[in-house]
């Protein structure tokens, strides 16, 4: 039977982070981390065409965006309107949805559970990106993976980027653009102890490049075995050129005949 996929995209405000973004003969190219992981979830996608495949992304809530599907197209559809929260703020300069810019992994990984509860036993995935720390959500991720281990549901985990300084986009106070640096924390060690609790695997991933081979390990891994049924349909065009055929044997015996004068 075709592999049964969920992915769980982090879109808290660390994702914004531009230390990704490629370097080029004019210059740096800006990139955030969400636009690098987009990238390579659609490149997944396209090598798994036989497979359903649904995502989930979370900040400070899960949300699932599409169910599990073998509509490829529209899955990628809706994967290039994922984006993250814009910080609002009120009258007095409060941060109002500050909880949207959090981190909940509990929540995430049980709402990929619940879409793949009632799927193919055999194969029942999840990956999940995450380049932050669990910091809110009503489920622990601890008992979001106990959930996964009695249903026999690997998660492999990729930690996006390292605990350090990451450069993000910003203004200064006259409005203009400029980069500025902002700690970021990566839970290495919740990713891993998901990922081996699972019997799957976990990877760290500090470039575009780490990450597209993490994807391409987890694709070759996670390869299943799709038998079809495939039925060829002939449209015979040869009695097309029959009659045109036929017709031209008997002006050519026709022609023969009058040239000649005998009967062949």
């Amino acid at each position: 039977p075709p592999a049964n996929l969920v992915f769980l995209i982090d879109v808290s405000g660390s994702m914004e982070a531009l230390d990704w973004s490629p370097r080029t003969p004019t210059g740096v190219k800006f990139r955030t981390r969400l636009d690098v992981v987009k990238e390579a979830f659609a490149d997944f996608i396209a090598r798994r065409p036989d497979d359903l495949i649904g995502l989930v992304t979370f900040g400070g809530y899960a949300v699932t965006r599409a169910p599990l599907t073998t509509d490829h197209e529209a899955l990628r559809h809706v994967l290039e309107g994922v984006e993250i929260p814009k910080q609002s703020f009120d009258r007095e300069g409060r941060l109002l949805n500050q909880e949207e810019l959090l981190t909940a992994i509990g929540d995430a990984l049980t709402t990929a559970l619940a879409r793949l509860k009632t799927s193919e036993p055999r194969s029942r995935i999840v990956v999940l990106l995450s380049d932050g720390e669990s910091n809110t959500g009503l489920i622990s991720p601890d008992q979001a993976v106990q959930a996964a281990r009695t249903l026999g549901i690997r998660i492999y985990t990729i930690g996006v980027g390292t605990t350090g300084v990451a450069p993000f986009r910003g203004r200064d106070a006259f409005g203009r653009e400029q980069i500025f640096r902002q700690e970021v924390t990566l839970d290495e060690a919740l990713l891993r102890r998901v990922a081996d609790a699972t019997n799957a695997r976990y990877f760290n991933v500090r470039d575009a490049q780490g990450l597209e081979d993490a994807m391409g390990e987890i694709d070759t891994l996670e390869k299943t075995r799709v038998e079809r049924d495939v039925y060829h349909h002939y449209n015979e065009r040869f009695p097309w050129l029959l009659w045109p055929a036929l017709v031209l044997i008997l002006l050519a015996t026709g022609l023969n005949m009058v040239l000649t004068r005998r009967i062949i």
